[in-house]
């Protein structure tokens, strides 16, 4: 019987191509955490967007707890790290380090079986939609456009999303202005979505969905912090753009507070319990008539998404794509606005480590 070897864990960070900033945090790099379940000659990738220290948690607190195991019991390997973490702290870095090796896992489970991961998840090779996802609030207005036109014009995707709620919400008249500009960029036939990141007060989101509505947006994502569950409430009833959030989910009992607030909910695999957490989580949305969206990281939902009847799309994320076409080869192409996960036969989620090209952003 085949049984889970080993994992093996790095650190890569990889500086921004440019200064990035939403509507409350500013960053310069992005950090990379590798997991890699090893099974004979067989080795399944999982990786999670976070700080350095998750590798400390996945070689110190899970690797003891999954190797030896049948790599087919990704559900058994899932609830023993999750029961493990009880005094250390679910929530957060230890979310994504649980992430990491349960993506790695299914990862592995489609090698030893020589299965695309859609099929294995009883899906197919079809078509997932994607939107391409940027416009940070530090962008000249000619790089916004310059991206915009890139995502639209050249690639195809007919939806596009960029940051608002500057400086915390500080600098309405510049997010409405980019909101104008991004609409002329893109034209009428393109869906044009926002990202405030939790940078308004209630009221305020309120006026600014409004103004939104008034450009044709249709996704207003965390309008308010997504801490407040009251307040994304009050926004959803109040604006005609569907208000989003969930990208801080660590588990399924947070989606659950969180599905009555919004009306497309999102989760992260990286962060919600790897492919394990995302899939309870798109069926409990099912469950109250909701879709789900993957965030980020598009490359590890793809699959997922092409197995789940309630997902809307995939979030083609400037920096992750950036990243994971540096990193992988396999990697998927968004032209007209649609990736195929599966489509080439390759086994997991497709994606083969490319060390030369990695190894220079090694840092653990």
């Amino acid at each position: 019987m085949n049984e889970i070897e080993r994992i093996a864990v790095s650190v890569y960070t990889v500086p921004t191509d440019a200064p990035e900033a939403d509507g409350t945090l500013a960053w310069d790099h992005t950090t990379l955490v590798l997991a890699q379940a090893v099974s004979g000659p067989h080795t399944g990738l999982g990786w999670t967007y976070g700080a350095p220290a998750t590798a400390a948690v996945i070689t110190g607190e899970l690797t003891p707890l999954v190797t030896g195991r049948d790599p087919h019991d990704t559900s058994g390997a899932h609830e023993a790290m999750n029961r493990a973490v009880r005094n250390t702290g679910r929530p957060g870095l230890v979310a994504g380090a649980i992430s990491a090796v349960d993506l790695a896992l299914w990862d592995l489970r489609g090698h030893l079986l020589g299965l695309p991961l859609a099929r294995l998840l009883g899906g197919a090779a079809r078509p997932v939609p994607v939107y391409g996802s940027g416009g940070f609030t530090t962008y000249s207005a000619e790089r916004q456009e310059r991206q915009l036109r890139d995502w639209a014009a050249e690639q195809g995707i007919p939806r596009v999303k960029i940051k608002i709620g500057e400086s915390w919400g500080t600098r309405e008249h510049r997010d409405l202005e980019r909101v104008r500009a991004a609409r002329a960029t893109v034209g009428d036939r393109v869906d044009l979505y926002t990202d405030a990141n939790g940078g308004y007060r209630r009221k305020q989101a309120v006026r600014i969905g409004a103004a939104l509505a008034d450009q044709g947006v249709s996704w207003y994502e965390e309008p308010v912090s997504s801490d407040d569950l009251t307040g994304l409430r009050s926004v959803r009833d109040a604006v005609s753009p569907d208000v989003t959030a969930g990208e801080y989910g660590y588990d399924l009992a947070y989606f659950g507070r969180m599905i009555p607030a919004v009306d497309c909910l999102q989760a992260d695999a990286t962060r919600c319990g790897g492919l394990t957490g995302w899939l309870r989580t798109a069926a409990l949305a099912q469950a109250h008539g909701l879709d789900v969206s993957a965030h980020c990281a598009p490359h590890l939902h793809a699959h997922a998404a092409a197995a789940v009847p309630n997902c809307r799309h995939l979030e083609w994320f400037h920096d992750h794509v950036r990243i994971e076409r540096l990193f992988f080869d396999g990697t998927l192409d968004p032209t007209g606005g649609t990736v195929t996960p599966g489509a080439d036969g390759a086994p997991g989620h497709g994606l083969r480590l490319a060390p030369a090209r990695a190894a220079e952003y090694r840092t653990g």
